[in-house]
């Protein structure tokens, strides 16, 4: 039943970014999960509970918006890496709280409270607008352009 659980997940989410030319995070999360592993077991352990019994069972569900609940469990991914706030960046390049659903056009980033660390990808749409890209260059990469 699982196995069966989980390729209707996988299905709908595949299906999804096919619809709507949305990116696919899974290999970032992964690879995300992996840094976890290696820091923080106990972190790690609620990551992997969350993906079993809330994010596959959700995506799978018929009801569901397979994208918002991926985005979902990527931000949960950040604040179980490092103390911030997730924002969502909109196509001006003016951010808000992060707050569902949010909008496929939408640059999300998980703010370290540490303001000297950069911001971790929550979600990149599939076309960053000039003011995401700045914004992308300044709080991840940490740089201004020049």
């Amino acid at each position: 039943m699982a196995d069966d659980l989980r390729a209707r997940a996988d299905e709908r989410f595949e299906r999804a970014l096919r619809e709507t030319g949305a990116r696919d995070p899974r290999n970032f999360f992964r690879d995300q999960l992996r840094d976890l592993r290696a820091r923080d077991g106990e972190a790690f352990q609620q990551a992997l509970t969350y993906f079993n019994q809330r994010l596959i069972p959700a995506v799978a569900d018929d009801a569901s918006d397979p994208i918002a609940e991926w985005l979902e469990y990527g931000r949960l991914l950040a604040s179980l890496s490092i103390p911030g706030r997730t924002v969502q960046i909109d196509a001006t390049g003016r951010s808000r709280e992060y707050a569902r659903p949010v909008p496929l056009a939408a640059l999300v980033l998980h703010l370290p409270s540490n303001a000297g660390t950069p911001a971790l990808v929550v979600a990149i749409p599939p076309k960053l607008t000039p003011h995401q890209r700045a914004a992308f260059d300044l709080l991840v990469k940490q740089s201004n352009g020049s």
